[in-house]
């Protein structure tokens, strides 16, 4: 969206350099004019910078984002895994004694 209006504003800075070129105005007038469509070119040139600028720091920003939820995603597999292990493991009502930790690595395997 920036960057058409950028371009649309680029048309019209376009224009007005050559309507100043075939106008007949008085010659301080033209010169006034002219530095002036020197700098909003020169204020253009450098939004358009900034615009590319912002337009790669955002890719960059999406690719760090996906990555993270690419990530957390694999974290949280994890996790639940890891939650049902420990779960599966709890001695059921006896106490943890020795033979029944074996039993129940047995039954895991």
């Amino acid at each position: 969206e920036l960057e058409n209006q950028l371009m649309a504003k680029s048309k019209t800075l376009d224009e007005l350099k050559q309507s100043l070129a075939s106008s007949g105005s008085a010659e301080q007038t033209l010169e006034a004019q002219s530095l002036r469509i020197a700098e909003l070119c020169e204020m253009k040139d450098s939004i358009v910078n900034q615009v590319a600028q912002l337009k790669a720091s955002m890719e960059s920003i999406l690719d760090q984002w996906r990555a993270y939820d690419e990530i957390y995603a694999e974290v949280s597999l994890m996790t639940t895994r890891y939650l049902y292990c420990i779960d599966q493991c709890k001695p059921s009502g006896e106490e943890a004694s020795l033979e029944a930790l074996k039993k129940q690595v047995k039954t895991l395997q």
